[in-house]
């Protein structure tokens, strides 16, 4: 990709929107795994790990349709050509 492709991807405002969802999603369910590890009962908990945990999947379908894979893998699907090769990579901006 070249250059100005890439400052164009990564001034996009929804790019960083996206983004930052993102790490919103995860903060919430790293935590909500943390309080599960020592509450494995709390049903209300459960679910909403479950529902973040779709949230999350749905925005990070969104983020790779846009821009390109998040992960490697396995984790992502690629269009042609190639995307896990051109930045910037998420944890690059």
């Amino acid at each position: 990709m070249e250059s100005e492709e890439v400052a164009n991807k990564a001034c996009d405002a929804r790019y960083y929107e996206l983004l930052e969802e993102l790490q919103a999603l995860d903060f919430v369910l790293v935590e909500l795994n943390l309080y599960l590890d020592t509450h494995p009962g709390d049903y209300q908990s459960i679910e909403q790990y479950n529902k973040f945990a779709q949230e999350r999947m749905r925005v990070a379908q969104e983020f790779q349709q846009l821009y390109g894979p998040l992960t490697n893998f396995g984790h992502a699907f690629s269009k042609y050509p190639w995307e896990w090769s051109q930045t910037p990579w998420p944890w690059q901006v």
